[in-house]
Parts: C-alpha cells; structure tokens; sequence
C-alpha cells in the first residue's frame, strides 16, 4: 500500500496518492500534475480515480488535465454553485475500491456547499476509518473558513459546525489528511504540523473546542478574512477544468533592453525587500518570491502581463511556479541583473528605511504632511496598533491607492516590514514619492515600549 502526501510550497497546499492491488487514487491534485503519475509508475500503480474534496478557490485543480492524462474519473461533491463538466457528481454513502482499500464519501458542506470528506478504511480491518481527507473542513489546528457566502453567513458556519462532528464521530483512532497546512489562506489558526488525528484536534483544535452550536456560529461569523480578485477566477477555472501547467515552467531570459521594451502589464521586482528598497527599476513593484502565493491575485489581473525582476534564475523559475498554479501565467520573460544596470548607468529609485525613533518623533510632532500607513490585516490590527496610524490592507491598494493623496508622505508599516515594503513599492510605481517604510515595523515598535 501506498499514501504519499505531495505538498505545493507557497501555497501550502497538500495533495495525496494513495495506492493498493495496482490501482491508485489522487485526492486534490495541483495544476502541474506530472508528479502523480511519475510516483504511480514508480510504485506500479495505475491512476483510476480522482476525487475533489470541493472547488477550490485557491489555485487551479489539476483533475480536469489528470483524467485527460489517465483516463481516471473525476469524483465531485454536489451543489458546487455550478455544473463541474469534467468530473461526475458522488454523494453521501457512495463508496469506491482502490485495491484493499476504501474509500467512503461524506457530504461534509460549511466551507462551500459542494465540500466532501472521503473517509479510508482497510477493508481487512473494516471496523473503524483508518483515516480521512478532510479538504478544507478541518485542519491540524483550525478548520475552514466560510465566508464565500456572504448572504448566508449563519447558514453555513451551521454547516461547518455539522459537518465537522460528522468528521468526528469517525472515531479518534482516524489519522486525519486536510488539503492545507500551515501558510494557506484557507485558514488563520493552522498548526505547524501536517499531521494528527481525529482524537488529537478533538481534545486540541480551539474551535472544535467550542461545543455550543451557536457560539460556534457566532465565532465563525465575527471571523475576519480577505478574498483576493484572484479566487473568483480560480473558482470560474475549478467549473471549467483549467488548461495544462506549460510544459517548460522557466521565463524566458530577457535583456535589460527587452525588458524596458516588452509592454508588460506588471514589472514584478521578486528580490527580497531590502534589496528591492535599496535600488530598483522604475515602475517595478515588488513582490517577493515567497510572497507570490499570497499576494500575486491581489496586484495581478487575469490575463494580465507580467515581466519579473530577480537575483537569479533560480528564483525565476520559483515565481514562475507558484504563478502557473493560480493561473497567472502570462510571464513574458524574466531579467536577472539589477546591479549591473546600475553599474551601466539605468536610472533606479530607492525607498528608505526610517527606524522607531523617526516614527515617534513624526507622531509626536507637527507633520500635518504625513501619515504611518498600516497595511496589516484587520486581526493584527485589532490585536495592537499605534495610536494616530491609519490602515489600508496591503491587498486592497490596488483599488484603494488612489484614495491617497500623492502629495502626502507616507511612511508604511506592517508586522516586520515585508509587507510594508510591498505596499510602498505600489505606491512608489504610482507617482507617490515621498514614501518610506519603518523597519522592523510592529515587532520593532513593541519591542522600543519594553
């Protein structure tokens, strides 16, 4: 037998192969999807079904181009808000095969109306699930979050609430296998760990440890999450059946010349911030490359251009990977080589750095021009904030930007400066130039209160 979790950085999503008798099943599988039939010939295993805990929202299924590739069936939840064309509707108490093992569908809706729960259990110990793919009902450490419905908000927190008692009553014994772990944006709360059981967040997850259904809702609903432009088109994609992964997932090298020269929607500098800060191409916002997952849908448009920036052709081919699983893959090329265009004389722009005592000092004086600009989320925020800072959330200035005042001086901070540094370098390749970023940011000011 065979279960091997397969895990996509950056998103921190997890998929799974699971295998037995020759045959194997795929549960969530990403866009680039080679990897599962590489392992399943490894092991000898035929791919005969794929089975979708629910429409995704995060990035692009790889189901669709999987069966195309296998000749699997697709398995799908009902009520997915849509016809999923390339997959067949299961349901409560459908059961499939896969060898010895088996696999038993619960309708465990509250995340999204379609979600599923596919329950394993090892028919030559049939007694009690051996463990459970759990989707986006539970994690290690929290559980979904359902806010997709805002209408209905009570309704499916309700759901959730069902469903995961549901989980539950499958027995303590059950190892449990969510499609996300630590770093997604499905969830808040997430352990470090990507493994557990039944019986360990029963006793441990905090929200299964609130047992009144009500409160359980009430919680839910006070929640407080952000939908990146991008989920409605993974969502649209997750109907259709999204395209294949590109064959060669490398930018093509450009030259300082094609990059000033190639019309790009979006000069993405992915360096790191300080690097990004001390000297960049004008017009280049920065993202950098462990951030692409996270915040790419909220300054990238669908269909829109992208040229990337970057320190090295390694971190090229990383951002064109997290890129192509959420389909934002229209990457004209990529350019390695910031300071040595410096060195040729390129014009650059910087972004300076201000530390604490700058901060206080503008705070305290009479600076009627400036303004420290938060960009953390509305948790963070509420959980401590500096008296007289204002707040934009990092993802949202794209359609808030233009509520400022170009004219203005902002000084931009987050938790450490990471995001600040994103948020500033929006700003700076939008004509605002009297921007700088507080180092260290809320962790440095916490610490100067000490």
């Amino acid at each position: 037998m065979l279960l091997e979790k397969i895990k996509t950085p950056g998103l921190s999503h997890l998929s799974y192969l699971v295998g037995s008798g020759g045959q194997a099943a795929v549960i969530d599988p990403r866009r680039d999807c080679d990897i599962y039939i590489e392992k399943a010939r490894a092991e000898g295993l035929a791919i005969t079904h794929i089975f979708e805990t629910h429409r995704n929202e995060d990035l692009v299924s790889g189901a669709a181009v999987l069966a195309d590739m296998t000749g699997a069936k697709v398995l799908h939840g009902p009520n997915a808000d849509g016809e999923v064309v390339y997959a067949q509707t299961t349901c409560e108490g459908d059961s499939y095969r896969i060898g010895q093992l088996e696999f038993r569908v619960l309708e465990t809706p509250g995340h999204t109306f379609d979600h599923l729960a596919y329950a394993l259990f090892d028919t030559e110990y049939p007694e009690k699930a051996v463990g459970v793919f759990t989707g986006d009902a539970l994690f290690v450490g929290d559980v979904g979050r359902t806010d997709f419905y805002p209408d209905r908000k009570r309704e499916v927190a309700g759901l959730l609430y069902d469903s995961l008692r549901k989980i539950c009553d499958l027995g303590d014994q059950a190892i449990i296998y969510p499609a996300h772990g630590a770093g997604s944006v499905c969830g808040s709360g997430m352990a470090d760990r990507e493994f557990s059981s039944v019986g360990h967040e029963r006793h441990n997850n905090p929200r299964l440890q609130i047992e009144d259904r009500e409160a359980f809702i009430d919680f839910k609903v006070g929640e407080n999450h952000y939908q990146p432009p991008y989920f409605r088109l993974m969502e649209r994609l997750n109907l259709e059946g999204g395209s294949p992964a590109p064959r060669v997932i490398e930018p093509k090298p450009m030259s300082l010349q094609e990059l000033g020269e190639c019309g790009a929607d979006h000069l993405i500098d992915i360096r790191e911030p300080l690097a990004y800060a001390s000297g960049h191409l004008p017009g280049s916002i920065n993202l950098p490359v462990g951030m692409i997952p996270a915040f790419a849908g909220w300054f990238i448009g669908e269909g829109e251009s992208v040229a990337l920036i970057a320190s090295s052709q390694g971190q090229l081919n990383t951002a064109m990977e997290h890129l192509v699983r959420i389909a934002l893959d229209n990457v004209l090329g990529g350019y390695v080589g910031v300071v040595p265009a410096a060195a040729a004389g390129k014009n650059m722009r910087s972004i300076p750095m201000v530390d604490t005592e700058t901060v206080e000092r503008r705070l305290t004086g009479e600076h009627n021009e400036w303004t420290l600009l938060d960009v953390r989320d509305a948790d963070e925020r509420a959980a401590a904030a500096i008296d007289g800072s204002e707040h934009i959330y990092v993802g949202e200035l794209p359609k808030r930007w233009q509520d400022l005042d170009p004219a203005r001086g902002y000084t931009l901070m987050c938790a450490s400066g990471m995001r600040a540094t994103v948020a500033a370098g929006w700003l700076d390749a939008h004509g605002f130039d009297n921007v700088d970023v507080y180092l260290g940011s809320m962790g440095a000011w916490k610490a100067a209160q000490n």
